[in-house]
């Protein structure tokens, strides 16, 4: 079914992939309506109406689906609940299916390998018992992880084969979780995928991605991969999404091996912090994808129109004075993106700086100059 400019899109989710998400729906002509906890939210601030109530205030979720033509969302760990009911009234795109398989690592990690995809060697874990017979058989360094409810590090730790797993397994507070064999990547990468209610699917190129403190600090679209590990990650992504029924955008993020073997380490079944930089380096943004998608549109064009980088923007920058935004956005080829949070908080995403340059020469020479303004180097 397709909903043609004018309908009202519902965003389940008040953060700020909903925000420019929103964004992009209202400069195709749509209504834009949002749901989540909280008031004057980067989402709310930009819709035509905000439901601001807890995902499980089932009164607010029923008006807010009944007041939407089609939902999607901007965060994938809502309760299933939740998601139930928004379809009762709504289209919900991506569907019930797609969000309870990659809310919960378990789930998640076992769907992929039934369906042939690389991961990396994996053990569930409910209890110390388990915990430390998985360590015994992995034999390596590991990382365990909560099943449900983590992102940007969160809710994971480094385990080595002697160290106090009593202890360890007492500070995680879960009755579900992963162990993962630690793998000895090269690099990390994503790449963004998109598919129409009708089946058809569009890939962007990959993004190298550099992590500070385990959260997202840089995305390159720079064209460090060779032809083999772009079109691997692509056929990877198509599969993927294909495997899910996804319709919307999912992000794969990914490890590459020192022999160049690519893992799928984790799914985003929505718009994602690697893909800011389509929204001034694409043809079309993962955001305009995302509506199209959801909305039942023709799917844009994904094509890299220049060389591109994206820097996120902590909360950090903010606690001695905000950043030099004059000088910085001097630059050429600076793009400043906020996303309209408060207050500034240490390790919390206040929004993202997209540089692009006819080069790739031009755009690390701009990315440095801006490091130096921020004080990151």
């Amino acid at each position: 079914m397709t909903f043609s400019p004018g309908a009202t899109l519902g965003i389940l989710g008040n953060g700020q992939l909903g925000r420019m998400c929103a964004q992009a729906a209202h400069t195709m002509g749509y209504k834009v309506i949002a749901l989540g906890p909280g008031d004057d939210s980067p989402t709310q601030q930009v819709t035509d109406i905000a439901f601001a109530a807890d995902f499980s205030d089932m009164d607010a979720v029923r008006k807010f689906a009944k007041a939407a033509d089609v939902v999607t969302l901007e965060f994938e760990n809502i309760p299933v609940e939740t998601l139930n009911e928004v379809n009762r009234w709504a289209p919900l795109r991506p569907g019930c299916f797609v969000l309870e398989t990659t809310q919960h690592r378990i789930k998640e990690k076992t769907f992929l390998q039934n369906h042939g995809f690389p991961v990396t060697e994996f053990l569930e874990v409910n209890s110390l018992e388990d915990l430390q017979k998985s360590v015994t058989q992995l034999d390596c360094s590991a990382i365990l992880k909560t099943a449900a409810w983590g992102y940007d590090g969160k809710g994971q730790t480094t385990v080595e084969p002697t160290d106090d797993l009593t202890r360890i397994w007492a500070d995680m507070d879960t009755d579900a979780a992963i162990l993962e064999a630690k793998v000895d990547f090269q690099n990390e990468l994503s790449i963004m995928v998109a598919r129409g209610s009708d089946g058809h699917t569009v890939c962007y190129e990959p993004t190298l991605n550099i992590h500070r403190r385990h959260i997202l600090d840089v995305s390159r679209a720079l064209g460090d991969f060779d032809n083999a590990t772009i079109e691997d990650a692509q056929t990877i992504a198509r599969g993927v999404v294909e495997a899910l029924d996804v319709v919307g955008v999912l992000c794969v993020e990914l490890f590459q091996t020192e022999g160049g073997k690519l893992l799928v380490n984790e799914l985003a079944p929505r718009p994602h912090n690697s893909g800011h930089l389509t929204i001034d380096a694409h043809v079309t943004s993962q955001f305009e994808q995302q509506a199209r998608a959801a909305c039942g549109l023709p799917l844009g064009d994904p094509t890299q129109k220049q060389p591109a980088l994206m820097i996120n923007l902590l909360g950090d920058l903010w606690q001695n004075a905000p950043p030099p935004w004059e000088k910085i956005l001097a630059t050429p080829g600076c793009h400043l993106h906020l996303y309209g949070k408060h207050p500034a908080k240490v390790g919390r995403k206040m929004g993202h700086l997209t540089i692009t340059g006819k080069t790739v020469t031009e755009v690390l020479s701009r990315a440095s100059l801006v490091d130096h303004f921020l004080q990151r180097t």
